[in-house]
């Protein structure tokens, strides 16, 4: 029902499905993130939400994409996006790293992630802005305004509706696992930054893995890759940024932090290797993916 949806819009508003899924779509399934950040932060507990926030980036690329990729089979890359939006990926995960060197994120650092974030979505829709300011210079007032108004009509509405009901039934699963996640965590006496790194990473990522695997089923991956990028990029600027914003955070595990920090510059690495080397990802490269995902879980609890 998602992917339909989204094919719709896109084609409504005469934007690609790449951008539709990393924007819109990305935005929709890290809600559980930002859930959880919200939450946390509040409680005074935001080394919480920067451990799901890191570790969702980390099983996005080599649990969600990889498994996707096993479960379907080879995916083919296409479309520009491989030169510039893996690269602005990286720069967005890597972003808040950068700035917790000091083990601090100020609200200031807040401030500089949200920028980021509005720097990518304006890029992303540059492209049209500059279509409708020609289409408006050529057209009087009058006229575009019956034609926005006619625009609007009850299918463009039902398709959005689909996809939010579409939403709302992934984030309404993800929220049941994350509550039965810390709960299972508390009674393991686990840390709270590897609660977040490992059980609740993998818990709030779920919404990407159903929609991975539809989305390759219905050979559309440019959403596929959309939606990854868009989460890695959404979750490292626009909900790190709110968190911190709300409670600035002090990193208690730091070691565990660094750790996962290169981990995720390795995979995030071999990823894009992976996919620009031969513009597709094969079932070994995911599996090798999955693999270096093990071995992180390892080292970290070593």
């Amino acid at each position: 029902m998602v992917i339909v949806a989204v094919r719709r819009i896109a084609r409504g508003l005469g934007a690609g499905v790449f951008t539709i899924s990393a924007i819109i779509l990305a935005l929709g399934t890290s809600f559980p993130e930002l859930f959880v950040g919200l939450t946390s932060a509040f409680e005074g507990s935001p080394n919480l939400a920067f451990g799901v926030i890191l570790g969702s980036n980390i099983a996005n690329i080599a649990l969600i994409g990889a498994f996707a990729s096993l479960f379907v089979g080879k995916v083919l890359v296409h479309g520009e996006y491989l030169k510039k939006d893996v690269g602005f990926a990286l720069v967005a995960g890597i972003s808040p790293m950068f700035l917790a060197l000091d083990k601090n994120l100020s609200r200031v650092d807040g401030l500089i992630l949200l920028m980021v974030y509005l720097a990518y979505t304006t890029g992303f829709f540059k492209r049209r802005y500059e279509e409708i300011g020609r289409e408006q210079a050529e057209e009087s007032f009058v006229y575009r305004f019956f034609r926005t108004f006619k625009h609007v009509n009850g299918e463009k509405t039902r398709e959005f509706a689909r996809l939010f009901t579409g939403l709302a039934l992934l984030l309404f699963s993800a929220d049941m696992i994350v509550k039965f996640s810390v709960q299972l965590a508390g009674l393991a006496g686990i840390p709270v930054f590897l609660v977040g790194l490992f059980i609740l990473a993998v818990g709030t990522s779920l919404p990407e893995l159903a929609f991975s695997i539809r989305s390759l089923e219905d050979h559309e991956p440019s959403m596929f890759f959309g939606n990854i990028l868009g989460s890695t990029i959404t979750n490292s600027t626009l909900i790190i940024g709110i968190t911190t914003l709300i409670s600035p955070l002090t990193l208690v595990a730091f070691d565990e932090y660094f750790l996962a920090s290169l981990f995720f510059l390795i995979i995030f690495t071999l990823f894009w290797f992976f996919i620009r080397s031969k513009h597709r990802l094969d079932r070994w490269e995911a599996l090798m993916l999955i693999v270096t995902y093990a071995i992180f879980v390892i080292l970290e609890f070593t």
